[in-house]
């Protein structure tokens, strides 16, 4: 069966760099109208830029008007701004767990609170939230990104209870060690032990995400809602 293709309106989060830039490029390459909402770099040819702290709530609200004045109301919302504060519990600071939370958890309840409300009126809508494998089993060090992530199972199930009748779901993707330009510095021993944890044997791409975000946002993914897929080499399994 043929996929009828519908450009639509789409805004990532943190899509200048990374996984969120590998998104971007997807979308944009497929046809559709994209919007990164980012505070630093240049998103990719093509990508509106949008300056936004996905913390503060009105500065989304204002990157979703930007966005929707240029393309049209948002039908596709990629949630992927994230940082990380790490250190273990007994030293980390009250500054280092609130700002994960600002930014992982709080960030990704604006974008989905502010996509829901153009979402409604057209009864249509993909919200992708970005997890990591660790918020299914937790990693030693980072109790406040893992809390972050995990908590975004709950808030997808959450959101797909309230809405999903209104033809709008709510999905998160797991990563697992994915190479990035955060990653390419890192020692080669500590590539090496990521790739040894992960039954596949290697670490995976950005294109191995913006392939489970592209499916999950087109009309194929209309019956699924309120999953977790993990994309990790099976590393997670069974979590």
């Amino acid at each position: 069966m043929t996929e009828t293709f519908t450009p639509r309106s789409v805004l990532v989060t943190g899509g200048n760099r990374g996984i969120g830039r590998a998104i971007c490029e997807r979308f944009v390459a497929a046809g559709h109208k994209v919007a990164s909402a980012d505070l630093g770099g240049e998103p990719p040819a093509g990508v509106l830029a949008l300056a936004c702290n996905v913390a503060d709530s009105a500065q989304v609200d204002a990157a979703f008007a930007a966005a929707e004045a240029a393309h049209g109301p948002v039908e596709i919302a990629v949630a992927n701004a994230g940082i990380t504060r790490d250190g273990l519990v007994m030293r980390m600071t009250d500054e280092q767990w609130d700002a994960v939370l600002a930014v992982n958890l709080t960030g990704c309840f604006n974008t989905a609170r502010r996509a829901v409300k153009s979402m409604m009126k057209q009864r249509y809508g993909r919200v992708v939230f970005m997890g990591s494998v660790v918020g299914l089993f937790g990693n030693a060090g980072q109790v406040n990104y893992s809390a972050t992530k995990a908590a975004l199972v709950g808030m997808a199930r959450s959101l797909t209870r309230e809405v999903g009748k209104r033809g709008i779901t709510f999905n998160v993707v797991a990563p697992g060690f994915i190479e990035t330009e955060m990653t390419a510095v890192l020692p080669t021993e500590v590539t090496d032990g990521f790739k040894a944890q992960t039954p596949a044997g290697r670490m995976g791409s950005v294109d191995d995400i913006a392939n489970a975000v592209e499916f999950l946002c087109s009309e194929r993914s209309g019956f699924i809602s309120g999953a977790v897929i993990p994309v990790d080499g099976g590393l997670g399994m069974g979590h």
